[in-house]
């Protein structure tokens, strides 16, 4: 958020990093009080976010320390959105992972990665609307605080949270993509599996069936009081055996 008051303004953003085991989002929030001719920064947790820009300040490169304090909120703003394309590509790269893990062997895990995945992406997205709405009110209702040239700078950091953002719709779409393809690919493991057992039931139904008829308690019956047949039946159940399988190979 941005509140303005009668010589300055506080500026509230939130960054984030990312802990790859679990997939989850550590959150930092950030406050700016952007006055006249001073800048008060504070974070509630050390970071490197702004390295870069103390790093200017070190070295006066682009004569960073004579500049104006919009030049240096501008800056600091540049840094925190940046950093969201480090948040971006992380996730984009855990999303290739999934989806190998999902083609490949997938454990009782999978599911809940996806499901992790998913609610990164949500997260990231409702907390970078309120960040465009504030880039935008910046340009807008407070631009007596920044000079014409910083204000096309602002524009540019506005630009960027606009891609990021589209960044995120796009891994939403494929953290959807890697829910369907997990539920697929799990579906057509149980159908390979039925169709094993249907096939192996279909094969033994003959065999039983004969089975259950020379076990009918009859006295005259055929091949009953041959020698051989035990023999008979066996062969005949084999027989049938072979064929359907011959048939179930030809009709793939």
């Amino acid at each position: 958020k941005v509140d303005a008051y009668d010589h300055y303004l506080y500026v509230v953003l939130h960054r984030y990093e990312i802990t790859n085991t679990p997939l989850d989002l550590v959150q930092d929030q950030i406050s700016l009080i952007i006055g006249s001719d001073y800048l008060l920064s504070f974070q509630e947790h050390p970071s490197a976010v702004f390295e870069p820009v103390r790093e200017r300040l070190r070295t006066d490169r682009g004569n960073l320390r004579s500049a104006p304090v919009d030049v240096l909120a501008y800056s600091l703003l540049d840094a925190v959105v940046d950093s969201y394309f480090a948040v971006v590509e992380q996730l984009d790269e855990h999303a290739e992972n999934l989806q190998i893990e999902i083609l490949g062997r997938p454990g009782p895990a999978v599911l809940e990665s996806i499901h992790r995945f998913r609610r990164c992406v949500s997260q990231l997205r409702r907390n970078l609307y309120p960040l465009r709405e504030l880039l935008a009110s910046l340009n807008r209702e407070h631009a007596h605080f920044f000079g014409p040239d910083i204000q096309f700078y602002l524009r540019d950091v506005y630009d960027h949270t606009v891609h990021i953002l589209e960044s995120l719709e796009d891994l939403r779409e494929v953290a959807t993509g890697l829910l369907d393809i997990h539920l697929t690919t799990v579906s057509q493991k149980v159908n390979l599996e039925v169709r094993a057992l249907t096939v192996v039931a279909t094969i033994f139904m003959p065999a039983t069936l004969i089975a259950g008829i020379f076990g009918m308690n009859f006295h005259t019956m055929p091949w009953l009081e041959r020698p051989a047949g035990f023999y008979y039946a066996t062969g005949l159940m084999a027989i049938i055996a072979c064929v359907m399988l011959v048939l179930f190979w030809r009709r793939r």
